[in-house]
C-alpha cells in the first residue's frame, strides 16, 4: 500500500534561498513548456521533450534530470486535465468552465512542488540529512526531522520520487513509501457501521459518538474570523487569514486521524469489518438548509473516510462502502422507511414499530447491516491505491 510521508527540512537561510530559487526556476520553465504544449498541441512526454529539452535546460540553468522532470510534470498536468474533461468535472463543452480550462495554457504557481528522483536527491537516514540538487549547486547535509515511527517507515519502505515544496515559509519533502498490508480478515464477525454527520462527526454502531459540538463552535468562530479578515482586505489581514487557514487544516487532519485510529482499532480488536457510506457526489445529492450546507461542506469527511480506509488496510480490517440513501430514515429494527421517522435532528422514532433511538446511532446500525449484506453478496469494497499524506 502506497502512502506519502511529509518530512520537514531544516535549511539555513542561505539554503532556503537556494531551494526557493530552484522552485522558481523549475516552475517558470514548466510554464514555458506548458505554453508550447498548448500552442502546438504536443502534450506527450517524448515529443514535448524533443521540442523543449535543450531550451529549458540552458535558459533556466537546470540539470538534465530536472529539465526532464519539468517536462514530465507539464505532461502529467495536461493528462490530468484531459481526464477531468472526459469525466465532466469541468462542465460540458462550450460552457464557461470548460472554455476557461481549455482556452489557455496550464500555469504553475511560483512555489508549486517539484519532483526529485534518486539522482537529484539522496537520503542519509542515520544522520537525518539529505543531499539535494539546486540551481545553485548541490546542498549537502541538509537536516530533516519527523516522527521516529514515520522515519523508520521511510528508511524501510521508501520508493520512487519525492516532491519538494514549501508552505508558509516551511520546507518539506513528500516521500512515497510502499508498506506491506496485513492479511485481510476473511471472516469478520459483522460490520461496524459509521455514520458521518454534523452534530456528531462520526457515530459507530457500537455506541461510540465522536461529538462535534465543541468543534462546531470552533469552526463557526473560524468562519467568522475568516469573513472579517476577507472584508478587511489589507495585506496584514491576508497574511493572518493564510496562517489561520493552515491552522484549521492541521486541526482537521489531527481530529480525523484520531477518529479513524479509534474506529479501526475497535474493529481490529473485535474482529469486525467497517461499513462506510459512499460519499461520492454527496454535495450534489444533499438537500440541506444554507447554514447546514456551510457546516457540512467545511468538514473533510472525504479525508476521514480515506484515513479509515488506509488504516484498515494496514490492519487487515475489511472495509465496504454502502448506498447512503435513506440511512437516516430507515428503522434499524423493522426497516420501515419514512421521513417522519426523524421528528428532530437527534431523535429517531419509527412510525411503524415504535422503536426509539438516537438518530445517528440508528443510522449507524442501518449502515452496518448494509455493510454485512454487501459483504455476503461478495461485493466487498476494493479500496484503491491511496496517496494519503500522513
Amino acid at each position: 500500500m502506497k502512502l506519502t510521508l511529509r518530512v520537514k527540512l531544516l535549511p539555513t537561510p542561505e539554503q532556503a534561498s537556494a531551494l526557493e530559487a530552484t522552485l522558481r526556476a523549475c516552475n517558470e520553465a514548466a510554464n514555458h513548456v506548458s505554453a508550447i504544449a498548448h500552442t502546438t498541441g504536443t502534450k506527450h512526454n517524448r515529443a514535448l521533450r524533443a521540442e523543449t529539452y535543450t531550451h529549458v535546460k540552458h535558459n533556466w540553468g537546470l540539470g538534465a534530470q530536472a529539465a526532464q522532470h519539468v517536462i514530465k510534470k507539464t505532461c502529467d498536468a495536461y493528462t490530468a486535465l484531459t481526464g477531468s474533461l472526459k469525466a465532466g468535472n469541468l462542465g460540458r463543452p462550450g460552457s464557461q468552465r470548460h472554455k476557461a480550462a481549455t482556452g489557455k495554457p496550464i500555469t504553475f504557481r511560483r512555489h508549486a512542488a517539484q519532483p526529485y528522483d534518486d539522482r537529484m536527491l539522496s537520503w542519509q537516514m542515520e544522520q537525518r540529512t539529505v543531499s539535494i540538487w539546486t540551481t545553485r549547486g548541490r546542498l549537502k547535509k541538509l537536516p530533516f526531522t519527523g516522527d521516529d515511527h514515520r522515519l523508520r517507515l521511510l528508511a524501510l519502505h521508501r520508493q520512487g520520487e519525492s516532491d519538494l515544496l514549501t508552505q508558509n515559509g516551511q520546507w518539506y519533502l513528500l516521500a512515497t513509501i510502499d508498506v506491506p498490508e496485513a492479511p485481510q480478515n476473511p471472516d469478520p464477525h459483522g460490520f461496524i457501521g459509521v455514520d458521518l454527520g454534523i452534530a456528531n462527526i462520526a457515530t459507530t454502531s457500537t455506541g461510540h459518538r465522536h461529538s462535534g459540538r465543541k468543534l462546531n463552535r470552533t469552526r463557526e468562530n473560524d468562519r467568522n474570523l475568516r469573513t472579517r479578515l476577507q472584508k478587511k482586505g489589507t495585506r496584514s489581514a491576508k497574511r493572518r487569514a493564510k496562517r489561520h487557514a493552515g491552522k484549521e487544516a492541521r486541526r482537521t487532519r489531527d481530529i480525523n486521524h484520531k477518529i479513524s485510529k479509534h474506529i479501526v482499532a475497535e474493529a481490529q480488536r473485535t474482529g469486525h469489518g467497517i461499513a462506510l457510506e459512499d460519499l461520492g457526489g454527496i454535495r450534489e445529492r444533499a438537500r440541506l438548509k444554507k447554514p447546514q450546507r456551510v457546516t457540512i461542506n467545511s468538514w473533510a469527511f472525504g479525508q476521514l473516510a480515506d484515513f479509515i480506509a488506509y488504516k484498515a488496510r494496514r490492519a487487515g480490517v475489511p472495509v465496504v462502502h454502502v448506498n447512503p440513501a435513506y440511512t437516516s430514515q430507515e428503522c434499524s429494527h423493522c426497516h420501515h422507511i419514512d421521513k417522519r421517522n426523524r421528528p428532530r435532528q437527534a431523535v429517531f422514532t419509527c412510525r411503524s414499530c415504535g422503536f426509539v433511538e438516537h438518530a445517528d446511532l440508528n443510522a449507524s446500525h442501518v449502515i452496518g447491516r448494509r455493510g454485512w449484506t454487501t459483504w455476503v453478496r461478495g461485493a466487498e469494497s476494493q479500496v484503491p491505491a491511496l496517496t494519503v499524506v500522513v
